[in-house]
C-alpha cells in the first residue's frame, strides 16, 4: 500500500526528448508494457551516475563504456523484467545486441545507445524479444509519452513515478520532467533503482555532471528501504538546450526546481516501498561532519527493530537510542544528543525528557508521515534520509517475488 502517493499530474513535454513503450513479452502478462525507448535530440549534454555494485549489470557495464566513448547519447532503451545481472559474457553480448539493433533502425553509432534493465538477476535476457520490438517502438516515439515510459520500467511499483517542474529564467520558461521506479532492494549508492530526467534548458556536458552530482546526493542517494545496492542502479539527466536558455551548477532558481524533481521522485520510491505503511524522514543535526549525520540516519534507517517499531505504531523510542548509539562514529557523545519524534522531545541531553508522555509518543507513532530528529550538539553539519516501515508484506513480496 504507497503511503500517500498519487498518481502522476501534469507532465510537461521537453523539446528533444521523445518516447514509446510497449509490451515485447519480457513480462508474461500482455497487458503490461516491459520495454521503453527514450529518444534524445542530437546534441543535447548527456549525463548519468551508475551503481557501485560490484556485480553490477552487463547494461550498466555497457551504458558506462558507451557513455565514456560517445559523449552524446542519442537513445535509451530500457526493459522491465529482467535485470540482465550476473548472466556473464551473454548478458554482455545481449545488452550489446539490443543497443545494435535500435542503432540499425534509428541511423546511429551503437555507442550513442545506453541500455537499462530492471528485473529478475542471473535470468537470460530475451534480447531476441526486444529487438523484434524496436522498429514499432520507434516508429511510436511521442514528446508527451512520459507516463507510458514510466509504466514500461515498473516491477513491484504499485504506481507509475513521474514528476514534472517548470521555472521561469530571464522571462522564458525551463521545464523538468522525470520518471523513475523502485520500492525494493533500495539504498542507492552514487544512483538510484532507474531514473530518467530531462529538461530544455541549455547545460555544457561539464556543469550537467556536477548538477547531477549535486542532486543525486539530496535525493535518490538519501533514501533506503532495505539497505539492499541494486546491481542495475543507474540515474540519467539530459539537457536538450531547446529554450535557448543558459543554466549551471550556480543558477540558483533552476537547481531548486531540478531538486524539488529529483526528491518527489526519490520520495515516490519510499512511499511506494514494498509493503510500506509509513512515510518516515529521518534528520541528524548538528553533527561535527556529514559522514557522521549520514552514519547516524542510516543506522536508525535500517534498523529492523524501528522498523517493525515504526509498522506496529510502537512508541518503543528505546530502539531508536540503541541505533544511534552504535552507528560507527568515534566522537559521539551521549550526554549531548537530544532526539525528537515529530514535535515531541523524546531525549534531551543523553537523558529522557521529563515532559515526555507515551500517549506524546503514540500520537506521533499512529501518524502515517514520521519524522525523527536527532540532534547531536557537536557542529554544523547536517543529512537527511527517507525510509519506510518494514511490515509482513514486505517479507510476502520479496519471499513471492519469482512467483
Amino acid at each position: 500500500m504507497a503511503v500517500g502517493l498519487e498518481a502522476p499530474g501534469n507532465l510537461h513535454p521537453i523539446q528533444g526528448i521523445r518516447l514509446a513503450a510497449a509490451h515485447s513479452g519480457i513480462k508474461q502478462d500482455d497487458r503490461l508494457k516491459d520495454l521503453a525507448l527514450i529518444e534524445i535530440k542530437e546534441g543535447s549534454s548527456v549525463a548519468a551516475v551508475f551503481t557501485r555494485n560490484r556485480f553490477c549489470a552487463a547494461p550498466v557495464t555497457v551504458a558506462r563504456r558507451h557513455l565514456e566513448q560517445f559523449p552524446g547519447s542519442r537513445y535509451l532503451l530500457i526493459n522491465s523484467g529482467n535485470a540482465n545481472a550476473g548472466t556473464g559474457v551473454d548478458g554482455m553480448d545481449a545488452a550489446l545486441k539490443s543497443c545494435l539493433a535500435v542503432a540499425e533502425n534509428a541511423d546511429v553509432d551503437p555507442e550513442a545507445v545506453l541500455p537499462f534493465s530492471t528485473g529478475v538477476i542471473a535470468a537470460p535476457l530475451p534480447v531476441d524479444k526486444i529487438i523484434a520490438a524496436i522498429p514499432s517502438l520507434h516508429a511510436s516515439l511521442l514528446s508527451d509519452n512520459w507516463l507510458p515510459a514510466a509504466e514500461a520500467i515498473m516491477t513491484t511499483d504499485t504506481l507509475p513515478k513521474a514528476r514534472s517542474n517548470q521555472v521561469v529564467i530571464d522571462g522564458h520558461p525551463v521545464s523538468i520532467t522525470g520518471i523513475s521506479k523502485g520500492s525494493g532492494m533500495i539504498k542507492p549508492d552514487m544512483a538510484t533503482m532507474l531514473s530518467y530526467v530531462a529538461t530544455d534548458a541549455l547545460i555544457e556536458p561539464g556543469e550537467l555532471r556536477l548538477l547531477l552530482a549535486q542532486v543525486v546526493a539530496r535525493s535518490f542517494n538519501s533514501i533506503t528501504v532495505d539497505g539492499d545496492t541494486s546491481t542495475n542502479d543507474s540515474c540519467v539527466l539530459v539537457a536538450t538546450g531547446s529554450s535557448n536558455v543558459r543554466v549551471s551548477a550556480n543558477s540558483i532558481d533552476f537547481v531548486a526546481a531540478l531538486t524539488q524533481v529529483f526528491e518527489q521522485l526519490a520520495q515516490a520510491i519510499i512511499r511506494d516501498a514494498e509493503g510500506a505503511t509509513k512515510f518516515v524522514e529521518i534528520e541528524v543535526q548538528q553533527a561535527a561532519s556529514l559522514a557522521d549525520a549520514k552514519q547516524v540516519a542510516y543506522c536508525i534507517a535500517h534498523s529492523p527493530l524501528v522498523k517493525t517499531a515504526l509498522y506496529a505504531s510502537d512508541p518503543n523510542w528505546g530502539r531508536i537510542l540503541a541505533a544511534i548509539g552504535r552507528a560507527p562514529v568515534d566522537s559521539l557523545d551521549i550526554d549531548l544528543v537530544d532526539l525528537y519524534l515529530g514535535d515531541t522531545c523524546l531525549l534531551r541531553q543523553g537523558l529522557p525528557d521529563p515532559g515526555y508522555t507515551e500517549a506524546k509518543g503514540q500520537a506521533a507513532m499512529t501518524a502515517e508521515e514520521i519524522s525523527i530528529r536527532v540532534n547531536l550538539n557537536q557542529g554544523g553539519e547536517a543529512a537527511r534520509v527517507w525510509t519506510s516501515d518494514l511490515s509482513y508484506d514486505y517479507v510476502k513480496i520479496n519471499a513471492e517475488y519469482r512467483s
